[in-house]
């Protein structure tokens, strides 16, 4: 019998690949992580490999410990009354415990016309199908770009440094977490990169066709390459497996990351729910996701009652094409400060903050456990009580 524990780790994105090289610490465990890709894909570029200002790839070599084992391959059902994943390969891998890390991708759009001819950019592919049809799109067709969260806000603002003639549409406000004053400033750099931004309510799309873009409003507005970046949605693993999940398909688990329904699963990055009150989607969230929930299971293998996730979301940044950008700092409760660092500067840091993910993972493959990050310890302990509070009072 393998005196080992065998741990599965599903997804080799930034959550997945933190929590297995953490799980190293211990000589007791064997690690296995199953991916479809054989380079580790560092998400905050995908508008660069879009504007083809990036590979957007990192050597896995580079990022994940010696020690694990790489599976390359997808998983269609984990089995968790046998312990054991299946593969659509028709192969099986057993498990002792499993990490369930298998990140978010582009969202399904129910607006007309949206899956035929708008291309997402959300992943490695799409980014670069995305890069592939603007090659062949001269450079003065109109590019409209849906979606006024940070990655549609940096696809539309690369490729409008390139001289396109970019539409940034926004539903809501442009990157609703800024501070208004650094909103203001977004809008200045879009205008001086030459893209016009539509926002609110009337901005809504109503249809998508293959040459341009209908809005709520009544206008039409002509598109020779539409980009859909509005929201995200997370694979349909956990449902397909029988497992409790949310509304939209996230792994339901409590505080300490663990699945309701399975103590030897725990979850991590954007598709992990831990008591219905997920955490925001980012890279950063997700390794720091995925260091908690190697701990867990780490507690959980010494026989010690694993600790709730204590995280704070400290800062957001968003870069205007090559030379500019936002770092926006935010208060614990995840609400902006009117402190930012712009122009050179946010470009500088965000920067920083693409690179030091990828630092990250690295110290931790040298030096498992080594990973630190801001902690809470008051906002989500009272958001919880909130709803609590809430859910007697109905």
């Amino acid at each position: 019998m393998n005196a080992k524990n065998e741990i599965v780790v599903i997804g080799g994105g930034y959550a997945g690949v933190m929590a297995a090289n953490r799980l190293t610490q211990r000589a007791d465990v064997a690690v296995t992580m199953i991916n479809p890709r054989q380079v580790f894909v560092p998400r905050l570029r995908m508008h660069q490999v879009a504007g083809g200002t990036h590979e957007g790839v990192v050597d896995y070599q580079d990022v994940l410990a010696e020690e694990i084992r790489s599976v390359v391959g997808s998983v269609t059902r984990i089995d968790a009354a046998a312990r054991q994943v299946l593969l659509a390969d028709g192969s099986a891998i057993g498990y002792d415990y499993l990490v369930y890390a298998v990140g978010s991708g582009s969202a399904v759009s129910t607006v007309p016309g949206a899956t035929e001819f708008a291309y997402p950019v959300a992943t490695l592919e799409a980014a670069q199908r995305v890069r592939s049809v603007l090659l062949d799109t001269p450079l003065a067709a109109p590019v409209t770009v849906i979606g006024g969260g940070p990655a549609g806000v940096e696809t539309a603002a690369e490729l409008a440094e390139q001289g396109r003639r970019v539409t940034l549409i926004c539903g809501g406000a442009l990157v609703p977490y800024l501070h208004p004053k650094a909103r203001r400033t977004a809008h200045r750099y879009l205008a001086a990169l030459g893209a016009t931004v539509i926002e609110g309510a009337d901005a809504a799309v109503t249809a998508v066709t293959a040459d341009a873009v209908e809005l709520a409003d009544g206008r039409t507005l002509p598109s020779a390459v539409t980009i859909w970046s509005a929201g995200f949605s997370v694979p349909d693993l956990a449902v397909r497996s029988g497992l409790s999940t949310d509304a939209i398909g996230r792994l339901r688990t409590d505080e300490t990351l663990t699945s309701i329904d399975d103590d030897r699963i725990v979850a991590a990055g954007d598709s992990s729910a831990p008591s219905d009150l997920p955490f925001r989607m980012s890279a950063y969230t997700a390794y720091c996701l995925g260091a908690h929930a190697a701990d867990t299971l780490l507690h959980r293998i010494a026989g010690e009652e694993p600790a709730p996730i204590d995280m704070s979301f400290p800062a957001m940044c968003v870069s205007f094409g090559r030379d500019a950008g936002i770092y926006q700092l935010g208060h614990k409760n995840e609400t902006p400060r009117r402190l930012y660092f712009g122009g050179a500067v946010g470009k500088k840091l965000k920067e920083f903050a693409c690179e030091a993910g990828i630092k990250h993972l690295a110290t931790e493959a040298r030096k498992p456990g080594s990973h630190r990050w801001f902690k809470d310890g008051k906002h989500r302990p009272e958001l919880l009580a909130q709803r609590a509070d809430a859910a007697t009072v109905a």
